[in-house]
């Protein structure tokens, strides 16, 4: 039985999935993507989605599937050139498994164009990649005005560490976060002098527009720098890398940047954009994931999900998916990845940020990991908070993911003893009090 029913009805109106299916001819004539993208019945090709999905994978059962399927993706889409499918001729058939069009979506995701990927791409299975956001959004919510001496100190000793990605700062507007206030600075003598590593780092920069990206481009053509250079102080490569941050309720998005959801998003484009120009790698985030201060904890997966694939299919090269409030629990962050994995985005294509506010950080990190995700965010000494959430308290702390992924026999590549002294010393140094349960542990067995 051939129809052309709403998108929904084959993979929950994903939109990052509408735009491929799209743009491959393969979306219902009715989806709003098809409009979009000026797709008509003679521009569809002739295979249905089980003929990819069985191109692609030879484990399935050869009985369900006809013989006939194409090779590639590239040779289907040169027989639909030449061959166009009669306007009779069935497309879609209703009952195409959920599943068979995730993988396909997920196929076609290769075919795109090049992607930014870590400075760590060839993780195996038991490999986490941590980033270190404490230099941003660790102090960002800090009161008391920390001095930029501080905040290069705290990114050279975290440099020391093994880690691979450090927030350095954000380029938004003073008013806005007084502590980012010297971000310019920062990159600036990062870009200089960056602290001695025997590995490679990426220096992460939050940027809320176009405008924020100009000034970090300005700085870097001032140096002179590329995204990638290296120095005489270092014997790997430095990059350059920026991040834009969506939400995933209009509440905290209109708070937070004065516009919508899909306002931000269009704000987003020409950043991603100029970025890409730049050969600039860029990160997104999806705000308050699972719960929202303003529309409280029942935030939609569904709505977080068509976010991070707006955001993919942008350009972003990986989306961290933030629970800005701590309010997740261990069903709502596993409902939520089966969502997103079911909307077909990758888990390599996805970082987790959790809050501690609850005591639930390091259980929803669990979580993620049984899932198959492999980038988590973390913060020295649990620094943190949110300026536009009341009560978030810091980031799950750096010691404390470290010691469950060892524990886990998984790696990091991360000194553990000398992130809890750093989490000791920045959190005497603001005075406040460390809020990583393993780092205090760890200094009380170091010193006997």
């Amino acid at each position: 039985m051939s129809c052309t029913p709403n998108a929904e009805i084959f993979y929950g109106g994903d939109l990052r999935d509408d735009i491929m299916l799209a743009r491959m001819g393969l979306a219902p004539a009715e989806s709003s993507i098809a409009r979009r993208c000026k797709i008509t019945h003679s521009h569809w090709l002739g295979w249905s989605l089980p003929h990819f999905s069985a191109a692609r994978d030879s484990r399935d059962r050869p009985d369900v599937f006809p013989k006939h399927f194409p090779a590639s993706i590239e040779q289907a889409t040169a027989t639909a050139s030449t061959s166009p499918p009669a306007a009779s001729e069935p497309i879609f058939n209703m009952y195409t498994p959920a599943r068979a069009t995730a993988r396909l979506c997920q196929v076609l995701r290769h075919q795109q164009r090049h992607r930014f990927y870590s400075t760590e791409t060839s993780f195996t299975g038991d490999h986490v990649r941590i980033v270190e956001v404490g230099p941003r959004d660790g102090l960002q919510n800090e009161k008391k005005s920390i001095p930029m001496n501080t905040k290069l100190e705290l990114i050279h000793r975290l440099a020391k560490t093994g880690v691979t990605t450090i927030e350095a700062g954000s380029f938004v507007p003073e008013k806005w976060v007084p502590q980012m206030a010297s971000t310019g600075d920062i990159l600036s003598h990062l870009l200089k002098s960056p602290p001695k590593s025997s590995h490679p780092i990426a220096y992460n920069y939050l940027v809320p527009n176009v405008k924020g990206l100009q000034n970090l481009v300005k700085i870097m053509d001032a140096e002179s720098a590329s995204p990638e250079s290296s120095t005489s102080n270092t014997s790997s490569k430095t990059t350059t890398e920026v991040s834009i941050f969506a939400a995933a309720t209009d509440a905290f998005s209109k708070a937070n940047t004065n516009c919508t959801v899909d306002e931000s998003l269009e704000r987003f484009r020409p950043v991603v954009s100029l970025a890409k120009e730049k050969n600039i790698r860029v990160r997104g985030y999806v705000s308050v994931a699972l719960g929202c201060p303003y529309e409280g904890p029942d935030v939609s997966p569904h709505k977080v999900a068509e976010i991070t694939a707006t955001l993919l299919e942008m350009g972003a090269d990986e989306v961290s998916v933030a629970d800005t409030t701590g309010m997740g629990t261990a069903p709502r962050t596993l409902k939520l990845l089966q969502t997103l994995s079911s909307a077909g985005i990758a888990n390599n294509d996805l970082a987790l940020h959790f809050h501690d506010t609850y005591g639930q950080a390091l259980v929803n990190t669990i979580v993620g990991l049984e899932h198959g995700i492999r980038i988590f965010d973390s913060s020295v000494g649990g620094l943190g908070g949110c300026p536009y959430s009341k009560g978030a308290t810091g980031n799950i702390s750096t010691e404390d993911l470290i010691h469950t992924v060892h524990s886990l026999g998984m790696r990091t590549g991360i000194n553990l003893e000398e992130m809890a002294r750093i989490g000791d010393w920045i959190s005497s140094g603001l005075g406040r009090s460390n809020d990583s349960r393993v780092g205090k542990a760890t200094l009380a067995r170091l010193q006997g």
